[in-house]
């Protein structure tokens, strides 16, 4: 089995470049299942009931979120969607689920999604004790994390202390893709960030004049979406169908 994780989509130019690239991608590589973070997808920042219906319509069989998930009123209209999770560690009362289960070549594949503590400015649970508890009630022949973080620290933690306890752990958020990809001594693919699908020329997918505004004069300064070329990033997963463990991680950049 083939799976697909996608980076942080921005905006429309990054929907416009999932659309251009995805499908063909599917059918060339044959990929049986993708996932792809649209947290960033629609202004750049939240997604809405459209990016997230481009977003499916383009190939997506589950689409992950963020620190941004709340955004965007409209994402309140979508959360009952099976087709899409937040992150598992919000608090246990927040509306949209933070983990689900698909079917995909007669294998159960379990998605879940963490949000990271360290500099991400969001009040959420622990997400190591959280993926703690949902590993206790929920099985599946593969289990995949898209652990949304800002500290690579952060990441590489996880990674060892869910290595051999899930099939795949891949980082979201920083948008810039690593080149660390690996499985693990017990079994488990990892990579640190798999990038972002968005404009190639910007700040990790913002306009570069009000990027550049904020940094050099510490005034604040609305980020918007840039335009232009877009790059599309991710990883492939290869999975033995018998072991249900990774052989194979490549990192995609187009």
């Amino acid at each position: 089995m083939k799976i697909l994780a996608i980076g942080d989509i921005i905006g429309e130019p990054g929907i416009k470049k999932m659309k251009e690239v995805l499908p063909n991608l599917i059918k060339e590589q044959g990929i049986d299942f993708v996932i792809a973070n649209g947290e960033n997808s629609a202004d750049g920042m939240g997604i809405n009931k459209n990016t997230f219906g481009e977003i499916v319509c383009a190939g997506a069989n589950v689409v992950t979120l963020g620190n941004h998930t709340w955004a965007k009123k409209d994402v309140f209209n979508i959360l009952d969607d099976a087709k899409i999770i937040r992150p598992a560690n919000y608090p246990a009362n927040t509306v949209g689920k933070g983990y689900s289960t698909y079917e995909c070549r007669n294998k159960k594949i379990l998605v879940i999604n963490l949000l990271g503590r360290v500099d991400m400015n969001v009040l959420t649970e622990n997400p190591f004790l959280c993926i703690d508890e949902i590993l206790k009630k929920e099985k599946a022949d593969i289990i995949i994390v898209d652990f949304h973080a800002e500290a690579t620290a952060e990441k590489i933690a996880m990674a060892y202390y869910l290595d051999g306890r899930v099939t795949v752990l891949f980082g979201t958020h920083t948008h810039v893709q690593t080149a660390d990809e690996k499985i693990m001594e017990k079994g488990t693919a990892y990579i640190t960030d798999i990038g972002m699908t968005g404009p190639e020329k910007s700040v990790i997918g913002m306009e570069v004049a009000s990027s550049l505004k904020r940094f050099v004069t510490s005034l604040p300064e609305k980020y918007k979406t840039a335009e232009g070329k877009s790059n599309f990033s991710g990883a492939v997963f290869e999975i033995n169908d018998e072991t249900c463990r990774v052989e194979k991680i490549t990192r995609i950049n187009l």
